[in-house]
């Protein structure tokens, strides 16, 4: 605690976290039928040395000619004609073709191969260009962050980061105008009597280590930097600094307007006694397809509410043994966030180690080819206990978490 204490102090003093560089991982994307290219050798008559074409190959009775040819040739194969392209340096019409019956590219090229009149046939394949992903960012307090060290978070954003979810804070008001969500998509609803328009400790913390921008050398990088952020103001500041509370009726506004506006993810950092209302309102929005992810009471983790209601994923920090029952371990002690008028602060609990379950859930959810009622969010997550973010994304993609797991 002492040493990250000394390197957060350190950082926000100016230090920049030093950029370093990672091979890029392949993510081929899912569900797309494979293609092939039909290079169809174009007949003496219609080619001429010089890259120029003769006779009648440019007219429409050409044209339609060639069109006949190419339907022929995937009808008989049992592929899809896309699109033709006449290559006059090489003499041939080469020819995109789908394959709709679950044959590998490499089969069917090979079986159009042997057409009379095909020059070859071969997979459409896909190439990469070889910038480099990084292995860290120059957020100058990153290096602080436990997300980085346990999460690798650099490595999960080079297949996801959120875009496309839109996660909703049940919490507290967010400071919008923070220098680290400059730029990030961040809307705000006030569900609390007496609107009162002044930024809050909890929320803006909450906020900074779900969505804060990542890579703009100052402060944090977000667990799900891309997702659209709806901050619902349930919760305030008592006075003088005290603690940040809510009540039913404002927490069953905010899951009321969470479920109208169809949200992807809900993040309540709280707990409190069983609640009927609430409970119903969070079963529909389980039943919906809705992600809710609640923080685990420390001294009471199996009477917390909301994150005893079934299906809602319950969250601690690291002083909940890993060995908890049905409870996620995230980071949630000594973490560096956002806080109100552009400064950033050391925080620690579950309502912190809620927010990177939260930003974690989005990131599977754009993945996940199933995202609605069919997204299974502990499925995607993995089994309670400490979580390994890396094997949770590399269910859904490409990533190798061995050699995410190896990146420091």
């Amino acid at each position: 605690m002492l040493r990250r204490l000394i390197l957060f102090l350190g950082l926000a003093l100016g230090g920049v976290a030093a950029a370093a560089t990672a091979p890029p991982v392949a993510n081929a994307p899912q569900g797309e039928q494979p293609r092939i290219m039909v290079m169809l050798r174009l007949g003496a008559e219609h080619y001429r040395a010089g890259n120029s074409y003769g006779g009648d190959y440019g007219d429409p009775m050409g044209q339609e000619v060639r069109l006949r040819i190419a339907r022929k040739i995937a009808r008989d194969h049992r592929l899809t004609l896309l699109e033709s392209w006449p290559m006059q340096v090489v003499g041939v019409d080469c020819l995109i073709m789908a394959v709709t019956d679950g044959r590998s590219a490499e089969a069917a090229a090979a079986e159009v191969a042997k057409e009379q009149g095909v020059e070859w046939s071969q997979p459409l394949n896909t190439f990469e260009m070889l910038g480099a992903a990084p292995a860290s960012y120059n957020d100058r307090l990153s290096a602080a962050q436990p997300a980085m060290a346990r999460w690798h978070l650099p490595s999960l954003h080079q297949f996801s980061t959120g875009r496309g979810q839109t996660i909703a804070i049940v919490d507290s008001r967010i400071d919008t105008a923070h220098p680290d969500f400059v730029g990030q998509t961040i809307a705000v609803q006030n569900f609390v009597p007496g609107n009162l328009a002044v930024a809050e400790r909890h929320g803006t913390g909450v906020a900074g280590i779900i969505a804060a921008r990542t890579n703009n050398a100052v402060g944090i990088a977000g667990v799900a930097p891309g997702a659209h952020i709806l901050g619902l103001r349930a919760c305030w500041e008592r006075p003088l600094g005290g603690a940040t509370v809510c009540d039913t009726l404002s927490l069953a506004k905010a899951m009321t307007y969470a479920l109208e506006h169809k949200v992807d993810v809900v993040n309540l950092s709280l707990t409190g006694p069983p609640d009927r209302l609430l409970a119903t309102l969070i079963s529909i929005g389980l039943a919906r397809g809705m992600t809710i992810v609640a923080a685990v009471d420390q001294n009471h983790p199996h009477l917390s509410f909301p994150s005893s209601v079934a299906g809602v994923l319950p969250v601690g920090d690291e002083r909940l043994s890993a060995r908890e029952a049905n409870v996620y371990i995230a980071p949630g002690r000594d973490v560096p966030t956002t806080e109100p008028e552009g400064r950033w602060r050391l925080v620690s609990g579950s309502s912190y180690a809620t927010a990177h379950v939260s930003g974690l859930a989005a990131l599977l959810r754009q993945l996940s080819p199933r995202r609605g009622v069919g997204f299974v969010a502990s499925t995607a997550m993995g089994p309670p206990g400490v979580i390994d973010a890396c094997a949770a994304v590399a269910r859904l993609s490409a990533l190798d978490a061995d050699a995410c797991r190896s990146r420091s």
